[in-house]
This record gives C-alpha cells, sequence and structure tokens, in this order.
C-alpha cells in the first residue's frame, strides 16, 4: 500500500498542504505542531490559524506519524472538523428563541474523544442548548467524536472559548448557575436545576480544576455504593443531565440546594 493511501480523509499533512486547508475557509478542529520553536513556513501557518481562530495544538512527533499515516508531515498537520463550531451567543441566543433559561454544559479538558461523543449523545437527547469546550487540552469535532455522538456532535450547538473561567464568570452574570458533581457533594436528587443551568464534567484523570470547582455553585454528590469510588466521566454526566432534564419538564427537587 502507497504511504498516500494511509492519510486519513479529515487530515492534511505538510507545510503546503495545512496552508492551503487553512486559506480554504474549511472548518478546522485543530492544527497540530510538532514541539519546539517554529521555523520558516510553520511561522507562517500559526500566524494564519491565529488568524481565523483555529487551536493549534504542540504534540510529539510520534504524534504526527500517527496523524499522518505515514505521509511527509513535515512537522504539522491538520484536522477537519466534524461540524461547524459556533459562538457562545448563538448558544444562548438559541435559549431565548425557545423561550426557556439556558441549559449548558462545560466540559473541562474532556480529552477522549469517545467520552466527548457520549456526553454530546446525551446532551442531545437531554435538549441541551449547547456544549462549551476549551480550545487547547480538549478534544474536539473530529470524525471520532462524531461517530460517538451518532450524529448529535452536528446537531448541538459547540462552542469553544480561551477561558472557562473567564467564561463562568460572565455567564453567571446572566443568571446561569453552575453544578459540579463532587465527592461529599448536596444528594444530586435535592438539588433545584431549575433556571439556567450548566453542568460541569470533569477531565478523565484530573477531574474539575480548581478554579471551576470554586466557580460553582452548587457541588452535587452521586451515591458510591461499589468499592470503585468514581464514575467514567461520560456517565456521570449523563445521570446528572437527566435529572436536569426531569425537573425542567415540570417537576421540582424536594429539598432545593442551589443558592
Amino acid at each position: 500500500m502507497k504511504q498516500e493511501e494511509t492519510l486519513r480523509e479529515d487530515v492534511a499533512a505538510g507545510r503546503n498542504a495545512v496552508m492551503e486547508l487553512l486559506r480554504s475557509g474549511k472548518e478546522i478542529d485543530a492544527v497540530y505542531v510538532r514541539q519546539g520553536p517554529a521555523e520558516g513556513s510553520l511561522k507562517a501557518i500559526l500566524a494564519k490559524a491565529r488568524e481565523r481562530g483555529v487551536a493549534v495544538k504542540q504534540v510529539s512527533a510520534e504524534k504526527l506519524d500517527q496523524l499522518s499515516g505515514g505521509v511527509n508531515h513535515q512537522g504539522v498537520a491538520a484536522v477537519l472538523s466534524a461540524a461547524e463550531y459556533v459562538s457562545l451567543e448563538e448558544i444562548l441566543d438559541r435559549a431565548q428563541a425557545a423561550g426557556h433559561p439556558p441549559f449548558l454544559v462545560l466540559c473541562d479538558e474532556i480529552q477522549d474523544p469517545h467520552n466527548l461523543g457520549a456526553i454530546l449523545r446525551t446532551a442531545e437527547a437531554c435538549g441541551v442548548d449547547g456544549v462549551i469546550l476549551p480550545k487547547r487540552r480538549s478534544a474536539g469535532l473530529t470524525q471520532t467524536v462524531y461517530k460517538t455522538s451518532a450524529g448529535a456532535a452536528a446537531v448541538v450547538p459547540v462552542c469553544r472559548v480561551n477561558n472557562l473561567a473567564q467564561t463562568v464568570r460572565s455567564l453567571k452574570k446572566q443568571g446561569v448557575f453552575f453544578y459540579c458533581a463532587q465527592m461529599g457533594g448536596t444528594d444530586w436528587c435535592q438539588v433545584d436545576y431549575s433556571g439556567g443551568a450548566c453542568l460541569i464534567v470533569g477531565n478523565e484523570g484530573k477531574g474539575v480544576n480548581r478554579l471551576l470547582l470554586e466557580e460553582a455553585d452548587v457541588l452535587v454528590g452521586l451515591p458510591m455504593l461499589g468499592q470503585v469510588n468514581s464514575l467514567n466521566a461520560s456517565v456521570a454526566a449523563g445521570v446528572l443531565l437527566y435529572e436536569m432534564t426531569r425537573q425542567r419538564l415540570g417537576k421540582t427537587a424536594k429539598n432545593p440546594g442551589a443558592k
């Protein structure tokens, strides 16, 4: 098999190919560049990526080899998005047009594309208005995410932001309350999720960033009756999203726990 035949359809590898993709105006999930100082035409590629607001991720040579499938990547590759990103304002406008308070999910550095796909699939089923991702250190709307989400990635509006903590503080000023799963938190079924609500879902290994934990309005506890003391991120998100949806359909908590 020729080397070129192993390159994925959603990947461009090599400096000329990546620059042409950036110039094309197509939706790009991220540009991956080899770790180290940028030299020569790489500087122009990174400048073009910044101009277009495309996320740039510094990765190892091994990661680039894996992405490029044997094609000479010259230290850079780009992955096309399986769906378009939107702005946070568009997500809020969507909720307003639907006549209800915002219902959001914020993913704090979810790096496994299968987890992100599963979260998007549940979010779509629960009527979430939009999902917020950080531009860096996070899985994006790749083909793997699209497939795992069963197509929900093309339906649920997803936005990327530079700073999650700043985004949380901005949304709080607009009446959005933030809920985060945490050991020892208020019983998940005794929390009032009505009104503007956003569920924070933490990283698979580190959990939720300390700054976001401090910003959360309510820490929510899920019962853990077995020997394993944590749930998969997408599973925990699914449990909480359906309780939030249940309440938003008109049923209220017996003992509201929100501030």
